[in-house]
C-alpha cells in the first residue's frame, strides 16, 4: 500500500508529477552545454565559424536568462502547468528547427530563439510546483536535489551524450533527440496538478519586463564584442547598466504608487538570499564556461572529434554525479555554507589542475584530474545554493524568487560562455596555448567571487533549518503565488 505525502497525495503521486519536473530541468541543461562538442561540425556543415557557434549557445543561455523572471510572473497569470506545456511546445518547435536549420541564421532562430524562449516559460513553473507539491520538510529539500542534480548531470553529460549522437548520426540528431525527450515530458506530464488556480486578473508588468531583458542583452553583448572593438564593449555595458538602474527605479516607483512591478524590490533586501544568488551565478558561469572552453581547445587546437571530446568530459560527470548523490547526506551533517565553500575550494582546485596539468603536455588524460574535481565541487554546491535562495522566502514570493532565481542561473551561463570563450576565442588560432591559458584564469578569477560570497553566508543556518523556513507557509496560506 502506496505512503501518504503533502496534500493527502500518494507519495507515488508525488514522484510521478517530480519525474517530468526534473526531465525539463534536465533537458534544458542539455541543450545549454552539449552544443560545445559539435563546435568543429556545425562550422563545416554551415560554413560559419567558431565565434558564430559561441554567439548562438551564448544567446540561448541569454534569452532564458533575460526572459525568466517575465516567464516565473506569466506562470502566475496563467497556470503553472499551462505555461510549463507551452513553453515544452515551443522549445520542441525550435529543437525541429536546429535540426534541419540550412544556415547559422535558422539555428539561431531554432535553438537560441525557439528553445531560449521555451525554457524561460517552463522552468520557473519547475521550480514553483516543486514548492508547492512537497510541503514537508525533508521531501521538498529532496526534490529540489534531484531536480538540481539532473541540471548538473545535464550540463555535464551533456557533451558525452552529444558526442556519441554527433559521431554516430550527426549534430543535428542531437537536436531530435531533444525533441523525443520533450515528447515524452508531455507525455509524462499529462497528470501533474497545479495546486494553486491561475489568477487571470493578476496584471503584467510589460514594461519592466522590457527594460529587465535590454538590460541583460546589452550587457552581454558588450561581452561579446570584446574582440572587435573595445568603444563597442563598453558602451554596450555602459548602456546595459544603465538600463537595468532604470529597471530598478521603475520598480521602485511602482511599488510606491501601489501597482504591481516584475519583481517586488524586497527580494534584494535579503541578504542571505543575495549572496546564494551570487554563488548559483558563479557556479553556473564556471560550469558553462568551463565546458565550452575546454570543448573548444580540444576540437579546434588538438582536432579530437565529437566522441573523444565527450569522452574526456566523462570525468566531470562522474564527480558531478557522485557528490550530487551524496549532497543530501552531506546536508543532514553539514551547514549549507559549509557545503558551499567546500565546492568552491574544490572547483578551483580544479581549474588549477587544468592549468597546471594540460598546458605543455599532449597527455589528454591531463584533463581527467581537473574536470573531475570541478564536478565534484559544483555538485556539492549546486543543491544548497538553490535551497538557500528559495527557502529564504514564504510561498507567496516563490514565483517571483524562482523567476529571479533561473535568471540569475542562466545569466551566469550566459556569462561562462561570453566571458571565458571571447578570451579563448580571441587567440585560439594564433597563440592558443596562451589564450587556453588566460580564459582558464578569467574562470578561477570568477570562481574567487563565489568563494568569497559562501564565506558571507550564515554560519548557523543548515539545510533543515532553511526547509523548516520554506515548510513553514503551506500552499493554503498563499495570495498569488
Amino acid at each position: 500500500m502506496a505512503g501518504t505525502g503533502e496534500a493527502g497525495r500518494p507519495r507515488t503521486a508525488l514522484r510521478r508529477a517530480l519525474l517530468p519536473l526534473a526531465l525539463a530541468q534536465f533537458i534544458c541543461s542539455f541543450a545549454g552545454s552539449n552544443m560545445n562538442v559539435m563546435i568543429n561540425d556545425i562550422s563545416e556543415d554551415l560554413d560559419t565559424t567558431v565565434q558564430g557557434v559561441q554567439v548562438a549557445i551564448t544567446l540561448f543561455l541569454l534569452v532564458m536568462a533575460a526572459l525568466m523572471i517575465p516567464g516565473g510572473k506569466l506562470s502566475d497569470k496563467y497556470g503553472r502547468k499551462r505555461c510549463f506545456l507551452i513553453g515544452l511546445v515551443i522549445y520542441g518547435i525550435g529543437a525541429l528547427m536546429s535540426a534541419v536549420s540550412p544556415g547559422l541564421g535558422v539555428l539561431i532562430l531554432g535553438n537560441s530563439i525557439f528553445e531560449g524562449v521555451g525554457t524561460a516559460l517552463l522552468i520557473p513553473p519547475v521550480y514553483i510546483l516543486t514548492t508547492l507539491l512537497f510541503t514537508e520538510i525533508t521531501s521538498r529539500a529532496r526534490a529540489f536535489g534531484v531536480i538540481s542534480a539532473l541540471g548538473g548531470i545535464g550540463a555535464a553529460a551533456g557533451p558525452l551524450i552529444g558526442g556519441v549522437i554527433t559521431s554516430a548520426i550527426s549534430w543535428r540528431a542531437a537536436f531530435v533527440f531533444q525533441a523525443v525527450v520533450i515528447a515524452a515530458i508531455i507525455w509524462l506530464s499529462r497528470d501533474l496538478r497545479d495546486p494553486l488556480p491561475a489568477d487571470r486578473t493578476r496584471p503584467f508588468d510589460v514594461g519592466g519586463s522590457v527594460l529587465s531583458a535590454v538590460g541583460l542583452v546589452l550587457v552581454v553583448t558588450g561581452i561579446l564584442a570584446a574582440d572587435q572593438n573595445l568603444a563597442l564593449m563598453l558602451g554596450l555595458i555602459v548602456a546595459g547598466a544603465l538600463v537595468l538602474t532604470w529597471f530598478f527605479l521603475s520598480m521602485r516607483a511602482k511599488e510606491r504608487a501601489g501597482r504591481e512591478a516584475l519583481l517586488p524590490t524586497s527580494l534584494f533586501r535579503n541578504r542571505t538570499s543575495n549572496l546564494g544568488l551570487v554563488t548559483q551565478n558563479v557556479q553556473w558561469l564556471l560550469l558553462t564556461g568551463v565546458s565550452f572552453v575546454v570543448s573548444a581547445y580540444l576540437q579546434v587546437v588538438r582536432g579530437y572529434d565529437a566522441i573523444q571530446t565527450g569522452v574526456i568530459f566523462t570525468a566531470m560527470t562522474a564527480g558531478l554525479l557522485a557528490s550530487s548523490l551524496a549532497a543530501e547526506r552531506l546536508a543532514k551533517r553539514r551547514s549549507q555554507r559549509l557545503l558551499i565553500l567546500t565546492g568552491f575550494v574544490v572547483t578551483l582546485f580544479g581549474i588549477g589542475a587544468l592549468l597546471a596539468l594540460v598546458i605543455g603536455t599532449p597527455n589528454v588524460w591531463a584533463f581527467a584530474p581537473g574536470l573531475l574535481f570541478i564536478g565534484l565541487g559544483l555538485g556539492l554546491m549546486l543543491t544548497p545554493s538553490i535551497n538557500v535562495v528559495q527557502s529564504s522566502f514564504a510561498d507567496e514570493l516563490q514565483g517571483e524568487i524562482s523567476g529571479l532565481s533561473r535568471s540569475i542561473s542562466n545569466l551566469g551561463s550566459s556569462l561562462g560562455a561570453a566571458v571565458a570563450g571571447t578570451v579563448l576565442v580571441a587567440g585560439i588560432t594564433s597563440t592558443p596555448e596562451r589564450a587556453y591559458g588566460l580564459a582558464m584564469t578569467v574562470l578561477a578569477a570568477c570562481g574567487l567571487i563565489g568563494l568569497l560570497a559562501s564565506i558571507f553566508l550564515p554560519r548557523t543556518i543548515t539545510t533543515a533549518q532553511a526547509s523548516e523556513s520554506a515548510a513553514a507557509h503551506p500552499p493554503e496560506a498563499m495570495g498569488t503565488a
